[in-house]
């Protein structure tokens, strides 16, 4: 008898031994499980917070840029400027015109790279709803009128097209705003854009880009705003 109770408080022993262990490593899984989580989540913490600077630092740059005065840039008072809606002929000021009288559509801006000549009347809108205007003549170089017109076609409220008696060989327009650049690397037509690509000097900021004059000379669905 003495011997069989003996077995049976071995057994019991070894059996809650087990149990002790098994127990032991759960809570080791435990722990690691929430340290894995802990780390995977500072993790994520730290990522999302490098992503939110990033974009701050962005932000900031744009900003800066947006305030910052370009090197050589023309203006023109905006008060001084026309913007009536006229059906005849205008004639401007200045070459590329940058804002006066207009005729009631709009040249499609929603960037758009146009190949032939287009009418000053119906760009001037366009500069109206807030677009950049990118010109060039003979003198500027193919490598650059490449480069120019990949940045307009990802450009929204902006629009390209040649010019042949502008003074420069590559010019950038705005409402009331215009720069000579020396080459499409020229770090002013990023910082034209950055300003007035629906910039401030704007006169009918979020007006429409598209239904209007298309590289056919059709359209207008939008004409008179």
């Amino acid at each position: 008898m003495a011997a069989n109770r003996s077995a049976t408080a071995d057994r019991r022993a070894r059996i809650e031994e087990m149990r002790r262990a098994e127990q032991a490593r759960e809570r080791r899984n435990r722990f690691v499980t929430i340290g894995v989580s802990a780390v995977v989540v500072l993790g994520l913490v730290g990522f999302g917070t490098f992503v939110l600077m990033k974009k701050s630092d962005e932000q900031d740059a744009k900003d800066a840029a947006a305030k910052a005065p370009i090197a050589a840039e023309k203006s023109w008072d905006p008060k001084k400027l026309g913007r009536n809606h006229v059906n005849t002929a205008v004639k401007y000021d200045m070459k590329p015109p940058v804002g006066g009288d207009h005729n009631p559509v709009w040249q499609n801006c929603d960037g758009v790279v146009y190949t032939k000549k287009i009418a000053d009347v119906n760009a001037v809108h366009s500069l109206e709803h807030g677009a950049v205007w990118v010109t060039y003549n003979k003198s500027a170089s193919q490598a650059d009128v490449k480069k120019l017109a990949d940045k307009v076609g990802k450009t929204k409220y902006s629009l390209m097209s040649p010019v042949d008696d502008q003074a420069g060989a590559i010019m950038l327009s705005a409402w009331g705003k215009q720069v000579t650049v020396d080459g499409a690397d020229d770090p002013r037509v990023d910082a034209f854009f950055t300003k007035y690509v629906q910039g401030p000097q704007t006169p009918e900021p979020g007006a429409a880009c598209t239904g209007g004059i298309g590289a056919d000379g059709q359209g207008g669905t939008g004409m008179g705003q």
